[in-house]
């Protein structure tokens, strides 16, 4: 329990500490006004700018939509080189077009024309000009 007389006679001799305390009490609903705005701005700029806010949400939802396209392209290009895989597994006109352009095969009596690339400089070449 207090001891009333001795709080009394505590507070006669610290009048600040009374004027403060009565200071503190008269203030409180301005000072809990005040601390629940402040919550609330902090509430909101988590909401905003935290690791799973409204920030990170969209460069979350825009790094999905690229990858869905990526996803996409290579779906498409799969079933293009599938197609391509079937036909020359398959296709006996397609095998023989394959060989014509890789192997530069001709039937007999056909001419092969090839056009000349660009240059290619080999490495002894340029050992050579040293």
């Amino acid at each position: 329990m207090l001891d009333w007389e001795r709080l009394a006679e505590f507070l006669a001799q610290h009048p600040r500490l009374l004027h403060a305390g009565e200071w503190l009490y008269g203030t409180r609903h301005k000072l809990a006004t005040a601390a629940m705005l402040l919550l609330v701005v902090l509430l909101a700029y988590h909401v905003v700018f935290g690791a799973n806010g409204m920030m990170a949400y969209q460069r979350k939802r825009d790094e999905n939509q690229r990858l869905q396209q990526d996803i996409l392209r290579l779906q498409q290009e799969n079933d293009r080189v599938s197609r391509r895989v079937r036909e020359l597994k398959t296709d006996p006109k397609a095998i023989e077009r394959e060989a014509r352009e890789q192997l530069k095969y001709a039937r007999p009596g056909e001419v092969v024309y090839v056009t000349p690339g660009p240059p290619q400089q080999s490495s002894t070449a340029s050992a050579q000009k040293r």
